[in-house]
């Protein structure tokens, strides 16, 4: 059985599984030629052939034990009717937020069936590339990550006329929290339907709540989502990462449901190891420009992750999505290093 899938059921295995956040990307000359080959950022997340390439690359360099679908978190407010564009550079530019805005599964899915083939490439292609150990892994947005892009209209440092509109007008964007739940539980059940083994929910910008707010935005609509999943894929691994919830990772690993939590580059791994471990599974937590660094730090620090996590199942992965600038040497250097690591030396 696969690697990342045994890890996720609990078992540990001799070396951890590896991949990446972001493993697919620009510090991959092969990827750039194909970015350009497509035309944009969104056309290439759009075109069900070239998304299944880019995905593959890094598990051909590589050999990372779990592929993650080639999209963007954004597609979903954009299938919902958003305009979304992306500034070379600049990254997302979305449009008004549309009035009266609906969940027509219909017209939704449709708009997404080239992720949904993509997905079906992915899974062809590992299988006849040789690839058949290396897990698909499908993905989403979280409904306050994508509600802060959706408000806002582009990225941010505090979202802060998301935050304010959440306070002050608690009934229309409680609303806009429902509706994303809905969309994103659909979206991922037919990722999972059409070939995703395991599916993770990126909540982006969870850091910037405070407690109360953290657990009404963050926590509970995550839980309302892996229910939905559960309900139809009781089986299927969910992974949530709510990067920069500090001390409320807690309470959001105990209350969601996931199977397990990727682990941000901030949280200290003793704190994880007696917090977190004991109850659910971690995924994490290297620090993204360690790896880019390539110095002497890089395996110091992937060895301590290792020492205080490696001795129960666990996923190793960055804190973050890996950086444009890391050497794709270094990568390989890191993989190989997990590979050959013993928890006993």
């Amino acid at each position: 059985m696969k690697k990342m899938l045994t890890t996720l059921q609990g078992i540990k295995s001799d070396t951890p599984p590896i991949w990446l956040m972001r493993q697919a990307g620009r510090y991959l000359p092969e990827y750039l030629a194909t970015r350009t080959k497509a035309g944009s950022f969104l056309d290439l997340c759009y075109n069900p052939e070239l998304a299944t390439e880019v995905t593959l690359q890094p598990i051909r360099r590589f050999g990372f034990d779990a592929s993650i679908l080639f999209s963007d978190i954004l597609v979903v407010p954009h299938a919902l009717g958003q305009e979304l564009s992306f500034a070379e550079n600049h990254g997302p530019v979305l449009g008004a937020l549309p009035e009266n805005l609906v969940f027509d599964p219909s017209d939704f899915h449709k708009k997404l069936e080239p992720v949904y083939q993509a997905i079906e490439g992915i899974r062809a292609g590992l299988q006849t590339e040789g690839f058949s150990e290396t897990a698909l892994i499908g993905f989403s947005g979280a409904p306050w990550t994508l509600a802060c892009y959706m408000i806002d209209r582009k990225g941010s440092k505090d979202f802060a006329a998301t935050r304010i509109m959440a306070l002050k007008d608690e009934e229309k964007f409680n609303a806009l929290i429902e509706l994303l739940v809905s969309a994103i539980s659909s979206y991922l059940i037919k990722q999972i339907e059409r070939g995703a083994e395991i599916v993770q929910i990126f909540d982006s910008w969870a850091g910037v709540l405070p407690p109360s707010q953290f657990s009404k935005w963050v926590t509970q609509p995550t839980q309302k989502i892996v229910a939905n999943i559960r309900a139809v894929y009781p089986d299927t691994p969910i992974i949530g990462f709510p990067k920069g919830a500090g001390v409320l990772y807690q309470n959001y690993a105990s209350l969601t449901g996931l199977t397990a939590i990727g682990i941000d580059t901030q949280m200290p791994v003793n704190w994880v190891r007696d917090n977190l471990q004991p109850s659910i599974i971690v995924q994490g937590n290297l620090d993204p420009f360690t790896l880019a660094s390539g110095s002497p730090a890089l395996l110091k620090e992937a060895d301590a992750i290792l020492s205080a996590l490696g001795d129960k199942p666990f996923i190793f992965n960055l804190g973050h999505g890996i950086d444009k600038s890391t050497p794709p040497e270094q990568v390989k250097r890191l993989v190989d290093h997990i590979r050959g690591y013993s928890h006993d030396q």
